[in-house]
């Protein structure tokens, strides 16, 4: 049966919504595409009591068996199944090994190589390492969970300056708090080594929160219904990593003559994995606005005990100064990162809870 022309005043509203929204309905494949475009565009269990159903997704049943069927055309490619082959896991796992295994392969050349090289030597060694290990952290990030449509961007170079800050950050702090800058700075690559090795447990984690969220999507009969069963899912997700994230840079720590785990590292992958979460779903601009916030607080540190020496601005550097004391130099990116962690936490807890975000067309 195909419907008539939609016109004004008639008394059968879904036909009015269908008429308006005629795109979606024709080229969905089912009828889940249409309740996540139609929650897309705004529409809420509540709202579509108005169009006399419970819910959006009978109201995007009805829409889809009341759409006419289009000319003989070759169907749309449907979705990724939410269960890739194992040969895919493995491959993307494999990837995802490869920044550590190229930071670890680096600490121990560095390590058996102590004293018999020369500072250019070793400066060169490190180089080949930093070019591997950001060549096999592109490669990991163009396949598997942590792939994001739209590509790094500008949420890049934020993260390039947090990972330079959390190697030379305390360091910069100390000098500075002191009179300096005045020497070298001495790099604490503890972080770089963790981080590059919890890459692996952060993929398997977003594998395994959108394998999960995207079952009850198709399980789920309300909107509410779905967002409920999604935040415990996402929480979850977090704090699977970050099960995985602090034992690894406390190996790291201890690895490199340290004394423990790094507060500021843990808030840093932490912040780093819901940004790439939130990205690998479509939503890349609250991860980028998160990161941003954090490099902005990080720069802030130094530049406001810097102006401090300015006649007249002293207070300035209070607030830093009274961090340090109370925390150490760490405190500052810690804070930094752990704030905007937090924050966007509580975004993707509400993002990421939407149908629309765990559908691809």
């Amino acid at each position: 049966m195909h419907p008539g022309p939609a016109r004004r005043g008639t008394a059968d509203p879904v036909k009015s919504l269908m008429h308006h929204h005629r795109a979606l309905c024709e080229r969905a494949v089912s009828p889940l595409e249409i309740a996540a475009g139609l929650e897309a565009h705004g529409l809420t269990d509540r709202t579509a009591a108005r169009y006399r159903h419970r819910d959006v997704f009978a109201l995007a049943e009805e829409l889809y068996a009341r759409t006419p069927a289009g000319p003989a055309e070759p169907p749309p490619p449907v979705a990724p199944a939410p269960h890739p082959d194992a040969g895919a896991r493995a491959g993307w796992t494999l990837l995802a090994l490869l920044p550590g295994a190229a930071c670890l392969a680096t600490a121990g050349a560095l390590r058996l190589t102590e004293g018999a090289l020369g500072g250019g030597a070793r400066a060169a060694v490190v180089l080949t390492g930093a070019l591997l290990a950001c060549l096999a952290l592109r490669l990991c990030l163009l396949r598997g969970p942590l792939r994001a449509p739209e590509g790094a961007g500008r949420a890049g170079l934020y993260a390039c300056w947090l990972l330079s800050f959390a190697v030379y950050g305390e360091e910069l702090i100390a000098q500075v708090i002191s009179g300096g800058p005045d020497g070298p700075w001495q790099p604490a690559p503890a972080p770089l080594l963790g981080l590059a090795a919890a890459i692996a447990p952060a993929a398997w984690c977003a594998h395994l929160f959108t394998v999960r969220a995207r079952r009850k999507l198709h399980g789920s009969r309300a909107l509410d219904e779905f967002g409920a069963g999604v935040r415990p899912l996402l929480l979850a997700a977090v704090a699977l990593f970050l099960c995985a994230l602090l034992p690894l840079l406390h190996l790291a720590d201890l690895g490199l003559g340290g004394t423990g785990t790094p507060v500021a590292a843990a808030a840093l992958g932490v912040l780093l994995f819901l940004a790439r979460l939130l990205a690998a779903h479509g939503l890349p601009g609250p991860g980028t606005a998160a990161l941003a916030a954090a490099c902005a607080v990080e720069a802030a540190a130094p530049a406001l005990v810097l102006a401090a020496r300015l006649p007249g601005l002293d207070p300035l550097a209070r607030p830093v100064h009274a961090l340090v004391q109370a925390g150490g130099t760490g405190v500052v990116p810690a804070l930094a990162c752990g704030a905007a962690a937090l924050g966007l936490l509580v975004h993707a807890s509400a993002a990421l809870s939407r149908a629309s975000a765990h559908t691809r067309t």
